[in-house]
């Protein structure tokens, strides 16, 4: 448990320049922690892959935005250790087991009635001793957790009770990495963060990771998972997009003052070319007035 004052967060991957999507959720995760009388922290998820100089850009271009965060910047990479200790406290409470199905193997396998693809349909769960022995020498496990819920309920400030599906997922990959759904959690909890705000892909997640708080004897954070942007066919933002970063747009002439009132204005917090910063857009801020529908952007965006 955390002694630390409540606390939002925003928790980018440091493999790349920051879009405007993730921009976007910046912003939005900086105005429900501020606008709260909340801390706000940056934290780096680099368990799966840094590129040099991806931080320093992205807390650069956070800055240039106007988002400030209390220090310091935490990143996964330095509390491996952390991460073992949990797991080795869920495996000594029996909460766990080794898994040696690969990715197909779980989507081929028959699941159980009324459970979503690719959920995970026990297969490893009560192999015994002998079994496992047999197939560690062919292919080394990854850990799940042994779930004892079907599925919890989490609370979002943008999508109400929301229930969904809690499986055996993984908490530790099979090359020794702590897994996403385990390393959020933790750090969540030892940083104070009790309120959550990020991307609506991954509200699908947060029941996952609610459960697993509650086992871990945390109380889950209060979710606001906001609208991502899009481009014009309707997919998910990426450098694939052409100019979506600061730098790029920057190289086009557009400033970072004008990147700022276009995200407002998606947000209904401000004209489309007025100039605004974020001590005005939380005097304006109102969670229950954002929109609900994703930001599409267009190349005429910017124009």
């Amino acid at each position: 448990m955390s002694t630390h004052a409540p606390a939002g967060r925003y928790a980018p991957s440091p493999s790349g320049d920051l879009h405007v999507g993730n921009l976007r959720t910046a912003v939005l995760a900086w105005l429900f922690a501020r606008t709260t009388g909340r801390r706000f922290l940056i934290r780096m998820e680099d368990l799966d892959r840094a590129v040099a100089g991806s931080e320093a850009r992205q807390l650069a271009d956070l800055g240039a935005l106007g988002v400030d965060w209390d220090p310091p910047v935490i990143r996964q990479s330095d509390r491996r250790g952390r991460y073992r200790d949990i797991i080795g406290r869920l495996h000594d409470e029996g909460r766990t087991f080794e898994c040696f199905c690969t990715r197909r193997e779980i989507l081929e396998a028959p699941s159980a009635p009324h459970a979503p693809q690719g959920a995970y349909p026990g297969t490893c769960r009560d192999l015994t001793e002998a079994q496992r022995t047999e197939r560690r020498a062919h292919r080394p496990p990854a850990i799940r957790i042994r779930a004892d819920a079907a599925e919890f309920e989490v609370d979002d400030v943008l999508h109400g009770a929301y229930t969904g599906v809690v499986d055996d997922f993984v908490i530790q990959r099979n090359d020794g990495t702590p897994a996403y759904n385990l390393a959020v959690v933790v750090d969540d909890a030892a940083q104070g963060v009790d309120q959550v705000v990020r991307g609506d892909d991954l509200l699908s997640s947060a029941p996952r990771q609610a459960y697993l708080a509650t086992l871990l004897g945390s109380p889950p954070p209060t979710y606001a998972h906001v609208p991502m942007v899009l481009n014009a066919e309707g997919v998910r933002l990426s450098k694939r997009d052409g100019a979506v970063t600061l730098a790029d747009l920057a190289g086009e002439g557009v400033p970072t003052s004008t990147v700022l009132a276009r995200i407002a204005h998606s947000l209904g917090l401000g004209g489309r070319t007025e100039t605004v910063d974020l001590p005005l857009l939380a005097d304006r801020f109102d969670p229950a007035a954002l929109p609900r529908q994703p930001w599409i952007l267009t190349d005429d965006e910017w124009v």
